[in-house]
């Protein structure tokens, strides 16, 4: 990664702005912290400038509040983070102002404080300067560790950029160190398995990466685009009809690349979209009229899993089935078990694929597993992500 890190900086004594991403799942019943990993894996970045006496001032989003909405407090992970750190994490009564400004000027060397969710001010996702420049007044440094919005142009992510010398933390600089190895130094053969809901989401990665990829696997909703391309009947099952010409042209320039390009030879139909549908497998020239495909059957399971188990470099983006109906997770898991048990480099985009593998029980048996959806896709496009370009470059 040719971007500064934190460990390119003197801290000691400084005020520093860390960007995480705490923008954590909720009971929505009680409120409580679901699943604290994405605390957890700020911890190292978070640590080392306590332990190098810095004053850190912790900022992030959480969900997406209208005004200010108190059941979007960063509270509890406030008090979370304190368990975790094992010392007192201060909670601030917003983000900027001059109460936040005191509490900062009184805040020890190795001290800790939380500020309120940044999206309690419209002008966060705006990037609006002024605001930018209130965050940055609390700060002599900032550092960006909250690769989850790294692909977002908000003032707390670029906008205080322009202000206070920036550079990356460990996640990031983590996150950004997997995902180029695996996309653009593999070792082969090197698979892609692409699934989800929509062709047109991940058109981007499947465009850049038949540049790359040995084999590619489609699965998911965004497969029956492909299958209509090839006259096949797809029922209910949404088709973006105006993709199905792009998708004719991806399975083209695969051919003439010498990409194995493998979609469904068979898959579980249901009558209906719902968890207690009907449902069976069918070969895919012998869907029903009127049913909805919902996964990819046992012969599928086999070939995809044929082409994974010779692989030494896989990257995986999007369920190949409707992962949330417990009768059609089936290819999922069954693909996410071969995935696990591979001697391979094995990279999980974030957003439903990472919870689908964390619900699995098997994120320790991956070599990484993104958390950033939204930014792990831009990275696969081969996009910018603008809050990593906006940090110093090493030889600044």
């Amino acid at each position: 990664m040719n971007k500064k890190t934190v460990r390119d900086i003197d801290v000691l004594g400084k005020r520093v702005l860390l960007r995480v991403d705490f923008n954590v799942p909720l009971d929505p019943q009680t409120g409580a912290i679901a699943d604290d990993t994405r605390i957890r894996v700020a911890l190292p970045t978070v640590s080392y400038l306590c332990d190098n006496r810095a004053r850190v001032v912790l900022c992030s989003h959480l969900g997406r509040p209208t005004n200010k909405d108190q059941a979007l407090t960063l509270a509890p992970v406030a008090q979370r983070l304190s368990q975790l750190l094992d010392q007192e994490v201060k909670m601030a009564p917003d983000c900027v102002g001059p109460e936040v400004e005191e509490m900062v000027s009184t805040l020890d060397e190795g001290g800790v404080l939380m500020l309120e969710n940044l999206r309690f001010h419209p002008e966060e996702e705006k990037n609006d300067p002024a605001f930018a420049q209130a965050l940055a007044k609390l700060a002599d440094v900032f550092v960006n560790d909250a690769f989850g919005t790294a692909h977002r142009a908000h003032a707390s992510t670029v906008g205080v950029t322009r202000y206070l010398p920036a550079v990356a933390g460990f996640l990031i600089e983590k996150e950004l160190e997997i995902m180029d190895k695996a996309l653009n130094k593999p070792d082969r053969p090197f698979t892609a398995l692409i699934g989800g809901a929509k062709i047109s989401d991940k058109m981007g990665v499947l465009e850049n990466i038949l540049d790359k990829v040995d084999s590619l696997l489609i699965g998911g909703g965004m497969g029956t685009t492909f299958l209509k391309s090839l006259k096949y009947e797809t029922g209910e099952s949404l088709v973006e009809e105006e993709k199905v010409g792009l998708a004719q042209k991806l399975i083209d320039k695969a051919m003439e690349k010498g990409v194995h390009l493998l979609l469904p030879s068979d898959v579980v139909v249901a009558n209906k979209f719902d968890a207690e549908a009907k449902f069976r497998t069918v070969s895919i020239k012998n869907v029903p009229h009127g049913w909805y495909l919902m996964d990819i059957g046992p012969e599928t399971i086999k070939q995809f899993a044929a082409k994974l188990r010779k692989s030494k470099t896989v990257i995986w983006n999007g369920p190949v089935g409707v992962f949330e109906f417990p009768n059609f997770r089936k290819g999922t898991q069954a693909l996410a078990e071969v995935i696990a048990d591979l001697d391979a480099n094995t990279v999980i985009g974030g957003g439903s694929t990472a919870e689908a593998v964390q619900e699995l029980g098997l994120v320790h048996k991956m070599t990484h597993v993104s958390t950033g959806g939204g930014a792990s896709l831009k990275f696969l496009e081969g996009k910018p992500l603008p809050g990593v370009d906006a940090l110093l470059d090493k030889q600044e």
